[in-house]
């Protein structure tokens, strides 16, 4: 009798090939997106590139804990670099709209140089007839080296605008500051219109005094009450602060300074009558 024997063969499943194409995907687009964000003008692509290579990485990542994949470092370090060019693309993002903004601020400013100005004729013509009318409440801006009347507004290019009330008595309290026994106080009010584009830091107004024709020191008093100017003036709005001076008791004149603590508005003055 014979036998036959049946031999069976068995062949073991070849192993799955690794998915490690999200990794690299990653890595590389990470890589780019990150180069990319170094170049200002270049933040969209640093973020597109960026969000990609963010997404690819963590898909990446899921996929070697699975075991699916065995680049898991280059995985990550792809989703670290995605969130890199992130940030860098929201830096770009702002310094491009910061650039543009100051350069049109720059323009705008150019502009106002350029428009036409008064002519010295017609300046002197409008501080002699705009004087008395000054006085009232409204006149004209002076040019540099003419002191102000008493209510007259100076108009600086931007539109900003500064008046300077005419001088009252003022008595000051006990407890005053820089009155001198013997010396008379008067109180002005200065008034701030912000006809610029921008806010303006009513802070950084400064007042200064001088007295009769000599222009001896007319410091300013502090007492309660005067509530000199602070804070924002946003566009169109206004401000209005009280200052007094001390000045001595035969003083027939105050000249007031006023100054802007910044490079866009020179300091100006107002010779008031007492």
């Amino acid at each position: 009798m014979s036998h036959s024997t049946h031999q069976s063969h068995h062949t073991a499943p070849a192993p799955a090939a690794a998915r490690n194409g999200l990794g690299v995907a990653a890595l590389v687009l990470g890589i780019i997106g990150a180069l990319s964000g170094l170049v200002p003008l270049l933040f969209w692509l640093a973020g597109i590139l960026g969000l990609l290579a963010l997404v690819f990485g963590l898909v990446g990542r899921g996929r070697a804990k699975k075991g699916q994949a065995t680049n898991k470092g280059m995985a990550t370090t792809g989703a670290a670099l995605g969130l890199v060019s992130l940030l860098l693309a929201c830096f770009g993002v702002y310094f491009t709209f910061k650039a543009a903004d100051e350069a049109l601020q720059e323009i705008d400013k150019a502009l106002q140089s350029a428009a036409p100005k008064a002519t010295p004729g017609d300046q002197d013509a409008g501080t002699g007839a705009g004087a008395g009318a000054g006085a009232e409440g409204g006149g004209d801006a002076a040019e540099g080296g003419k002191a102000l009347a008493a209510g007259a507004t100076h108009t600086y290019a931007d539109g900003l605008e500064i008046t300077v009330s005419a001088p009252k008595p003022f008595e000051p309290g006990e407890y005053a500051l820089d009155h001198t026994e013997g010396n008379k106080a008067y109180q002005v009010t200065v008034t701030v219109e912000n006809g610029s584009r921008k806010d303006f830091v009513a802070d950084g107004v400064l007042l200064e005094g001088r007295a009769g024709a000599d222009g001896v020191d007319a410091p300013q008093i502090y007492d309660e009450g005067l509530d000199g100017l602070s804070g924002t003036v946003l566009p169109g709005r206004k401000a209005t602060a009280t200052y007094a001076f001390d000045a001595p008791a035969d003083a027939k004149t105050l000249t007031v300074e006023v100054s802007v603590l910044d490079l866009e508005h020179d300091s100006r003055q107002w010779e008031l009558k007492l």
